[in-house]
């Protein structure tokens, strides 16, 4: 049952991939090529720095995200190593999928090396993993309460449940604070405890995710043309739906499905798809869309894939020489190549 069990998240993500474009295909039909590219280049250089400077925030953010889950477990390293350590992991796991995983070997690959063991390196990647997840219910909290109507354009949902539905969001992370700073009791989810962090740890949580999320959605707020731009609040209740449906989905860049859900949510409902400003405005919408998978998805596995070649050189000159048959250096004997790394500290680990 296990082993059946690992193929069903990947179908999921395929399937929605495949509904996605499905409904793309009829979403941009009409869209050119050319209207999309000259969106882009309508932005002009200003509004690009603009979301490259987003870009910088988000990942500077993601980084925060490993050195809270560090301290978390007892372990200190520095700056710079948090920094492409976690860069490399955030750049291929939103690329590749099903991020908790693809990320947490990255984690596991390089924090093994600095004396981390198997659990420490889970517990940190499931520490950032709700880090997110704890830092996109603050904002939704705060999205639905200040325009609880955005939640109408993806569900029949009356606007005083969304408002409902938001206070119960900021109520809940309260408690999560409350419970750090009041010592509450460990939550038991079957065998497992989940104690809650030091106050100074969910503290720094409450503002790690939310700064993050507020520069990736930036990306998509100085790419959007002014006649289309909502504002900054409603671009980002929109992010936070698209981007939250592609990782639920496990799709690769949740691929199809953040743009899917993004029209969904930005576009009227009842627009003439063939009047030529709708068009026009799928094609903007579309470039926006894509100088963010650009700034945040793509550059950023470029990146990391240099990182990863570099770091892992002699290991790959290894497999290539077994490969062509020289025999005289099997790969047991390659060594890894040398990192120069500032010691690990270990702290007592910071649990309540």
């Amino acid at each position: 049952m296990k082993n059946k069990l690992e193929y069903v998240w990947p179908i999921v993500g395929l399937a929605a991939v495949v509904f996605s474009i499905y409904l793309l295909s009829k979403e941009l039909k009409g869209v050119e090529v050319g209207q999309v590219w000259q969106a882009i280049l309508d932005r002009g250089p200003v509004m690009i720095l603009c979301a490259f400077f987003s870009t910088l925030l988000a990942y500077a953010a993601l980084a925060w995200y490993d050195r809270i889950a560090l301290m978390h477990v007892g372990r200190k390293l520095s700056w710079p190593v948090v920094s492409i350590v976690s860069f490399v992991a955030y750049a291929l796991g939103h690329n590749i999928g099903v991020s908790v995983l693809s990320s947490g070997l990255v984690r596991y690959r390089a924090y093994s090396r600095m004396g981390l063991n198997a659990a420490e390196v889970a517990v940190v990647t499931a520490f950032c993993a709700f880090t997110f997840a704890y830092g996109a219910v603050f904002l939704g909290g705060i999205v639905l309460v200040g325009e609880p109507a955005l939640l109408s354009r993806l569900f029949s949902f009356p606007v005083s449940i969304a408002f409902m539905l938001g206070v119960g969001m900021l109520v809940l992370v309260l408690l999560y604070q409350a419970g750090s700073i009041l010592h509450f009791k460990p939550l038991k989810v079957g065998k497992m405890l989940i104690a809650y962090p030091k106050p100074g740890i969910a503290f720094r949580q409450l503002f790690a995710a939310p700064i993050e999320i507020i520069g990736a959605a930036g990306i998509i707020y100085f790419a959007l043309p002014d006649s289309l731009n909502p504002g900054f609040f409603v671009v980002l209740g929109m992010f936070l739906a698209s981007f939250c449906a592609g990782l639920i989905s496990n799709a690769p860049g949740g691929a199809g499905v953040f743009e899917a859900v993004f029209f969904l949510v930005m576009l009227p409902a009842g627009a003439n798809p063939s009047d030529p400003a709708v068009i026009q405005s799928k094609a903007e919408i579309l470039a926006a869309l894509l100088m963010f998978r650009l700034f945040y998805l793509l550059i950023p596995l470029a990146l990391s894939c240099i990182v990863v070649l570099y770091t892992e050189r002699n290991n790959f000159g290894g497999l290539l020489g077994s490969i062509l048959g020289n025999k005289n250096r099997p790969m047991e004997s390659v060594a890894p190549a040398p990192v120069k790394l500032d010691p690990v500290r270990q702290d007592p680990p910071q649990h309540s």
